[in-house]
């Protein structure tokens, strides 16, 4: 579960970030600084590897790999040979290049709230990071980009589906927090990409969707609330009941994080008949909770001092109650004061701070999950990594244990594994870019294993 938007940030979050470049070329006459580029931002200890393309028309992106930045457009473009510049948009401290054209380099430093980094860039487009679990053609299986409606919504998604004839069990996956597309693509890592290939190779159909306002699909994650959000996993199940290769008796539920909220609240909804639910770092405490372990302890893991924390966690406490008692002008205006009230360097982009006083981040702040983990009467797997500092396993695996005790529940924490189920020795979200699993082989065994044990695919 994520708090807020991706930061375009580099001086501003370079702690624990790691990356590296490449040395392809690109064909672009001299002196001209159009094409692609990429080099280290130099921070002592922790270079940060970043990609910029220019384009005839003047405009210009940046890639910050380990940032989970993808072709994020730039302003202030400038493309002269003796002076090169460009600016990110929303980051702090109006984050930017200057620089000038020298051979086949662009030389100049990074600058960021008044500090300065030196950076080399190179022609050539930057390398990606390495991801050896993301699927690869060809498969052996049918996949089919597929739309179906939830009122005046048309969601846009991907079905795949075994060879042969069926009928096959099927499961919709459920992102977790923030705008996420049909792949739940984060950081380079595609989760749900790779979950449905595993999936589908096991015998079972898989459909996974864009959110609303992402790829294909329409409306505007910010504007929903959870009854919103969980209609349309409700309208994703019975698009599936409507396939004929499909046996409507054997659907069920895979949500991730936020996504273990959504779907007991799906399987709570009349004429839904779920078959299973399948629950990966589903909290089962109170959103508001949630938040401020999650703060707790990515704070103490980064060295904050008790002092620090303690007055974090009185702000998220103040600006999550003005939210459970509906006052959204109200911590709008609270967490508008605070931002202004932090130094320049540490302040957050103004579309942030509107990003966290919505009828979106309220669900999530107000959502408590007891009544619908409780009803639920289907066959349901919960885990955790010990590692997770998004969804504390300490906090969360407990009360998941109580509110599934009277139905067929089975709940695991793995050991030495993060949000994502990654490998990791800390669990820090700062690394998630920089681990090459995109999901512990062991979990998919262990997940496909209980899955074949309830749901037999034929």
């Amino acid at each position: 579960m994520r708090t807020g938007r991706v930061i375009v940030s580099v001086l501003f979050v370079v702690a624990a970030l790691v990356a590296g470049c490449s040395e392809s070329s690109d064909n672009v006459a001299a002196p001209s600084a159009l094409g692609s580029w990429h080099g280290d931002i130099e921070v002592p200890g922790q270079p940060i590897a970043i990609g910029v393309s220019f384009a005839e028309d003047g405009s210009a992106t940046i890639d910050i790999p380990v940032q989970g930045v993808n072709a994020a457009p730039l302003k202030d473009v400038r493309t002269e040979p003796d002076r090169v510049e460009f600016t990110v948009p929303g980051a702090p401290g109006d984050a930017g290049f200057h620089g000038r054209l020298e051979g086949d380099r662009l030389t100049g430093h990074w600058v960021q709230s008044g500090e300065r980094a030196p950076i080399t860039l190179r022609r050539g487009k930057i390398e990606s990071l390495p991801r050896p679990q993301d699927p690869k053609p060809p498969y052996p299986y049918r996949a089919e980009d597929v739309t179906y409606r939830n009122g005046d919504i048309t969601i846009a998604g991907t079905l795949t589906e075994p060879e042969g004839r069926g009928p096959f069990p099927a499961m919709l996956l459920i992102t977790g927090s923030a705008p996420q597309d049909r792949d739940e693509e984060l950081m380079g890592h595609r989760p749900f990409r790779l979950l449905a290939d595993t999936f589908t190779r096991a015998g079972y159909a898989v459909l996974r969707a864009d959110d609303r306002g992402v790829g294909g699909t329409g409306g505007t994650l910010d504007e929903a609330t959870y009854p919103d959000l969980a209609a349309d996993a409700a309208a994703g199940v019975a698009f599936l009941r409507t396939r004929p290769e499909i046996d409507p008796a054997r659907v069920g539920l895979f949500g991730h994080s936020e996504g273990g909220y959504l779907a007991p609240m799906v399987a709570a909804l009349p004429g839904t008949d779920i078959a299973f639910a399948i629950l990966m770092a589903g909290p089962s405490v109170p959103g508001a909770d949630v938040l401020i372990e999650q703060n707790k302890v990515i704070m103490a893991s980064t060295g904050s001092p008790q002092n620090q924390i303690d007055q974090q966690v009185a702000y998220v406490a103040e600006w999550s109650r003005l939210l459970r008692a509906g006052d959204i002008e109200g911590a709008r205006a609270f967490t508008q004061r605070h931002n202004d009230s932090l130094p320049v360097a540490e302040r957050a982009p103004q579309e942030v701070i509107d990003g966290f006083n919505t009828p979106y981040m309220t669900s999530f702040i107000t959502h408590d999950p007891q009544p619908t983990l409780r009803a639920l009467r289907v066959p349901v797997l919960a885990f955790f990594g010990d590692k997770d500092q998004q969804v504390v396993a300490g906090q969360n695996e407990p009360p998941m244990r109580e509110n599934l005790a009277a139905t067929d529940a089975t709940v695991h924490t793995f050991p030495g594994l993060n949000h994502l189920m990654q490998p990791t020795a800390t669990g820090k979200p700062s690394e998630y870019a920089t681990i090459e699993t995109t999901i512990d082989p062991a979990v998919l065994t262990y997940v496909t294993e209980w899955l074949t044990q309830r749901v037999p695919p034929r």
